[in-house]
């Protein structure tokens, strides 16, 4: 059995023997066909970002019939695609991209040992599954999904008392919402009478119950309109008019 040191060494020999090899065949792949050849008349890049030379090291691994030599290329190969992009070091899975990557370019034909499981063609071509759209059309769309399924919860209430704290609380929320959507003043009849709506009669005001004025939204809204129309004047100033 041979020592470590003399198998770490036959591997870096031969790592260095297979870049020679690929980097000869791309050379030979670039002057064939000289004197011209337009990136139109080459093939498709499965994945570009590596560039044409990744491509055909891929390509010349391929036909490489020793599958300890197979294995060598590709480690180096995945030295060589980490460092053309850096960013994906960042990720937490960047090796296992890495590889992915590689069987990716290979058209999943490079049989090589990888360290992560290797993936089929099957899976990437797979499409997923559909996602259905919300059925139903919503009234009073301004309010969004997410306050009508608080207005169906609270709904749910049976305390009496706490059911009148969720409405001033939620007619509170919709009122905000409304002078968002709607950017002037409301009656808060409008916003009592739309709960009892959305909530099919379950939630009403209580007696005596008083709405939040939200002057600051629609002082914020009349602030950045007139710093919207502010900008366009001047933007427009000094312009000559023909």
């Amino acid at each position: 059995m041979k020592p470590i040191a003399s198998l770490n060494k036959r591997d870096n020999n031969l790592d260095l023997r297979l870049r020679v090899e690929m980097n000869k065949h791309i050379l030979h792949h670039q002057t064939e066909k000289l004197p011209m050849e337009y990136n139109t008349d080459r093939s498709d890049l499965i994945l570009p970002e590596y560039g044409r030379n990744v491509h055909q090291m891929i390509d010349y691994l391929i036909a490489v019939e020793d599958k300890d030599e197979r294995n060598i290329g590709a480690k180096a190969l995945i030295r060589l695609m980490g460092q053309l992009n850096p960013q994906l070091r960042d990720l937490e899975d960047y090796n296992h991209k890495l590889w992915d990557h590689l069987f990716i370019m290979s058209n999943f034909m490079l049989d090589v040992d990888s360290p992560y499981p290797i993936p089929s063609k099957e899976e990437f071509e797979s499409k997923p599954n559909r996602v259905e759209y919300p059925s139903g059309v919503r009234k009073y769309r301004h309010y969004g999904k997410v306050i009508t399924t608080i207005i169906t919860e609270s709904a749910k209430e049976e305390d009496p008392d706490q059911k009148e704290l969720l409405a001033i609380m939620v007619a509170n929320l919709m009122k905000k919402t409304y002078l968002q959507w709607n950017k002037n003043t409301v009656d808060d009849l409008v916003i009592w009478n739309h709960l009892l709506e959305l909530s099919d009669g379950k939630m009403t005001k209580p007696e005596g119950a008083v709405l939040d004025e939200m002057k600051h939204i629609i002082t914020q809204e009349t602030t950045n309109t007139n710093q919207r129309r502010k900008n366009s004047n001047n933007r427009h100033k000094g312009k000559r008019r023909y």
